[in-house]
């Protein structure tokens, strides 16, 4: 019975220890939280204002860019596939109706593209390599207020930081340089919880970027390389079908190159 009893206590130990030390961690956690509240609270200002700002607004372009910027978006399978379709069995009337009611990239780069084609196939390739560049910009200018706005809230965090330290060191100078190591301390604390919250801001900004941005890049190549590829097939100049000529008569528009 003393063996086991001594059992029982020497394993109580090790779990009672555990067990102060996870009431301390917790309590420390939320002593620490409250006191980063309070920081916030105390050093609520101007650039609190713009960061917490910002923040909210990244937070609104994430969600949109989520939710626009997909593979599917930029390149639909089904436009594609009709467009192909289409070229494929030289149906060029169809090809040029379907060019106008499509707005994805396809439709963006053949529309252009169609209307050049009497003009010929250096002609034709131009206007669709323009299009393509428009198109794809057109996507990346999507995701660019995140870049912005990640290279920007570390600076305002920064101003922030510098603002808060002039105003400490003016206090302490105002006291004749008599203010303890603690509220010093505490003056620099509130300082550099701009530069914190600046990061909060840039970190998740940039990570979102980045990754949309390579996103973008990768399925707008690839949106290049197919409707470069349809455009190939498109005959142009002297071999242009009908349905891709302008429509000439009484009510046609004038050519570009007419006196």
């Amino acid at each position: 019975m003393i063996r086991a009893d001594r059992g029982a206590a020497a394993l109580g130990l090790p779990i009672c220890s555990a067990v102060m030390h996870t009431m301390t961690t917790t309590l420390a956690i939320e002593g620490t939280t409250g006191d980063l509240w309070a920081l916030f609270s105390q050093s609520f200002d101007m650039f609190t204002v713009l960061l917490v700002t910002g923040s909210l607004y990244a937070a609104a372009v994430i969600v949109r860019v989520v939710l626009d910027v997909r593979a599917g978006a930029i390149l639909p399978p089904k436009s594609l596939d009709r467009a192909v379709s289409l070229v494929e069995h030289t149906r060029w009337g169809e090809l040029r109706e379907f060019a106008k009611t499509d707005g994805t990239f396809v439709g963006t780069v053949l529309r252009p593209a169609l209307a050049e084609a009497h003009r010929g196939r250096e002609a034709m390739e131009d206007a669709a390599e323009m299009a393509a560049s428009a198109e794809t910009a057109r996507w990346f200018r999507k995701i660019e207020p995140l870049n912005i706005v990640g290279n920007l809230g570390p600076l305002i965090g920064l101003a922030g930081t510098v603002w808060g330290m002039i105003l400490a060191f003016a206090s302490l100078g105002a006291t004749g340089g008599q203010a303890g190591p603690a509220e010093l301390s505490e003056g620099i604390s509130k300082a550099l919880f701009h530069t914190l919250l600046g990061l909060l801001l840039a970190i998740p900004c940039l990570l979102v970027f980045g990754f949309y941005r390579s996103l973008i890049d990768r399925h707008c190549t690839r949106a290049i390389a197919e409707t470069a590829r349809l455009v190939g097939h498109i005959p142009a100049g002297d071999e242009c079908p009908e349905a891709l000529r302008p429509a000439t008569g009484p009510h046609a528009a004038t050519p570009k190159n007419a006196a």
